[in-house]
């Protein structure tokens, strides 16, 4: 019995990147559908629920961006998104709006090919991880749940992923280094501000004191302290 591929839908409107894209993570072991337009990519997400969704953001219909923020609702796994912006706003934007990731156009194989199989990684190490509880906040690592004094909160992937890192290594220090390394699969390279983003958010969703956090603490010069004894 095999087991059964991950399935990438990749969701740009450039005939020849598509299907260069498609071929090249299908010789890599992937399950590959394509769409070209943003409401076909909606449809496409609901339907087949595929294991990662390689999102560009100028697509015909809807954009990348409408794209990201429609299947978030619904979607919970891992949205990598592709630009030919040079703008760091782009990029931020697509943060916010819940893609676990990002990466520039020209795509490079094989940084396309690592941060994929980061973001799979992920999803398929936490199954086999249990719930952890800190006073009111309760995290379930198999449904990639939390819960604050019994209400759901409404997490991604990568949020979930930034949070159970952090409460694995409670009363200590993790540098941005670290959690770049750990949730992208590269170094960190001085100007990342993905990791600052998602911590913002996940302050505001856990009712964190955005001006002086007590939950998820900042260690100015050093990184991020998640506090055990403040939920």
């Amino acid at each position: 019995m095999t087991n059964k591929k991950e399935h990438i839908l990749v969701v740009e409107d450039d005939p020849s990147l598509s299907e260069w894209i498609s071929d090249y993570l299908t010789d890599h072991g992937y399950e590959v559908s394509v769409a070209n337009r943003g409401d076909m990519a909606i449809e496409l997400v609901e339907a087949d629920h595929p294991d990662l969704v390689l999102l560009d953001i100028m697509l015909p219909v809807k954009n990348g961006f409408d794209v990201c923020k429609e299947i978030r609702e619904f979607y919970p796994l891992p949205i990598l998104m592709m630009t030919a912006c040079v703008e760091e706003s782009d990029e931020v934007l697509g943060l916010e709006l819940g893609a676990d990731d990002y990466l520039s156009k020209p795509i490079k194989p094989r940084i396309l090919l690592a941060r994929i199989k980061a973001l799979l990684r992920r999803g398929n190490e936490s199954e086999a991880l249990t719930t952890r509880l800190f006073g009111g906040l309760r995290m379930d690592s198999v449904s990639k749940s939390v819960a604050l004094n019994g209400e759901p909160i409404a997490v991604s992937s990568n949020e979930f992923d930034m949070l159970w890192i952090l409460a694995s290594e409670a009363g200590k220090v993790i540098s941005r280094a670290e959690l770049v390394s750990r949730l992208r699969g590269i170094d960190y390279d001085g100007f990342d501000r993905s990791i600052d983003i998602r911590i913002s958010r996940l302050r505001k969703k856990l009712n964190d004191d955005s001006n002086t956090p007590y939950k998820i603490k900042t260690v100015w010069g050093k990184g991020y302290l998640f506090a055990a004894d403040a939920w």
